[in-house]
């Protein structure tokens, strides 16, 4: 596996908790705030969009690893130049409010383009929740053959819980925590549990059978940085909480 040292250990104990500041966030003051809440709160990682000042900018706030994503393969080239020590192909949920969705064939062949131009960095490869579980999964195991090292899942911003309160996180993780259940048991390679996950639900997404956790809009929707690093911090705890009370698929 491509992976960053640092996060190769912590991968295989399922602690892994990334912080995304969002693939169309390129307000460096904005990504500049949850960088520093990731970094003070304990995450293992942070996905920031792909831009190369904001990759330089990242690695001279924090020495924890940096992943861009994109869906568009060249983009990923000056990222990397600048410092990216991942990248991502995903995060999708920003375009479904545009009405644009990716297709199976679609992400495959981003993911073997993506290969050909850098070979030997760690890849991260997210799969659509519009698929079925099935044809999850089944892109899922193609996307391993391709070259991806982690698999990533989402369904949370399409999600429309119907009841408020700790039921309606449960409701809101429902399609990501499915497709994580699905997709670890049928391939080798991490899973990462992504899109609206909460401190409630994060213990689920482990317990599903996932390696961590991806957490965007559940710290970036707050309004003050104190706030962010504690949010950060609820969602280390959960994990930890998950990892000790062994309940792991």
């Amino acid at each position: 596996m491509a992976m960053h040292p640092a996060l190769l250990n912590i991968f295989n104990k399922r602690q892994v908790l990334k912080i995304i500041s969002g693939l169309n966030n390129f307000n460096p003051q904005s990504v500049t705030s949850t960088i520093k809440a990731a970094n003070h709160g304990g995450a293992t990682f942070i996905d920031i969009a792909i831009e190369p000042a904001l990759v330089r900018l990242a690695k001279k706030l924090t020495n924890l690893p940096i992943c861009v994503s994109a869906v568009e393969p060249e983009k990923f080239l000056p990222a990397v130049a600048a410092g990216a020590d991942l990248i991502e192909i995903g995060n999708f949920d920003s375009f479904y409010a545009q009405g644009l969705q990716f297709q199976a064939d679609e992400v495959l062949a981003l993911t073997e383009q993506t290969r050909t131009l850098l070979p030997n960095i760690c890849l991260s490869v997210t799969v659509p929740h519009i698929l079925s579980l099935d044809k999850q999964v089944q892109l899922a195991e193609e996307l391993v053959q391709a070259g991806a090292d982690i698999i990533q899942t989402e369904g949370g911003t399409s999600s429309r819980p119907n009841s408020s309160g700790t039921l309606g996180l449960i409701e809101k993780a429902s399609p990501t925590l499915a497709a994580t259940h699905e997709i670890s048991r049928a391939i080798s390679i991490p899973v990462l549990c992504a899109s609206g996950l909460s401190d409630v639900t994060v213990p689920l997404a482990i317990a599903s059978g996932a390696a961590g956790v991806g957490v965007g809009s559940y710290i970036n929707q707050l309004n003050s940085e104190v706030a962010m690093v504690a949010a950060v911090r609820s969602l280390r705890e959960s994990i930890t909480l998950a990892n000790k009370s062994n309940i792991i698929a």
